[in-house]
């Protein structure tokens, strides 16, 4: 399907200081499931974890509708500034709030799917949601915590959390096909 707008989404991680964010270039048809494989590319989940697209108006999505739910079904009534919620890890709870940013005419664009821009590493997955994480920060910040030579290898030797590389998950999105 020749897709002729883009969508211009910002992803942000909620109950987390300092912000954890990304901002994304999607075709306007992007479905819901697809859009969900952004997401974990963008922020660098695993899917390892359920996921649900809710909102304060309608509730949770239920998974089979995100197959045929176009993210142009959604926005053609609410336009830019409209928002949503993407929860990923029900157990930890990690709740990415997306909003609709702007509408693109995107013949200017090559690639439809694109990370244009972002702020800090992503949480590694499983560390106990955003509690967790803020505990995890403490612990590998300071050498002569207990359990800070644990943690340092549960993270894979080394974690920086201000860490951001857009060029590949710019890679891996326009590998993307709708």
């Amino acid at each position: 399907m020749k897709d002729s707008k883009a969508y211009q989404l910002l992803i942000v991680l909620q109950d987390i200081k300092p912000l954890i964010g990304r901002r994304v270039l999607v075709p306007s048809s992007i479905t819901f499931a697809k859009l969900h494989k952004v997401i974990q590319i963008a922020m660098g989940w695993k899917d390892c974890h359920l996921h649900q697209f809710t909102s304060d108006s309608a509730g949770p999505m239920k998974a089979k509708h995100e197959k045929f739910l176009r993210l142009s079904d959604v926005a053609k009534t609410k336009g830019p500034g409209s928002s949503f919620y993407y929860e990923y890890d029900t157990g930890d709870n990690w709740i990415h709030l997306v909003v609709l940013e702007q509408v693109i005419d995107s013949a200017p664009y090559p690639a439809f799917f694109d990370c244009l821009s972002g702020e800090r590493a992503c949480p590694p997955e499983d560390c106990g949601g955003p509690g967790g994480y803020a505990d995890l920060l403490s612990i590998l910040a300071d050498p002569n915590h207990p359990e800070h030579k644990d943690r340092l290898d549960w993270v894979g030797g080394k974690f920086d959390p201000e860490k951001f590389d857009r060029a590949p998950i710019s890679k891996k999105l326009k590998r993307l096909k709708l």
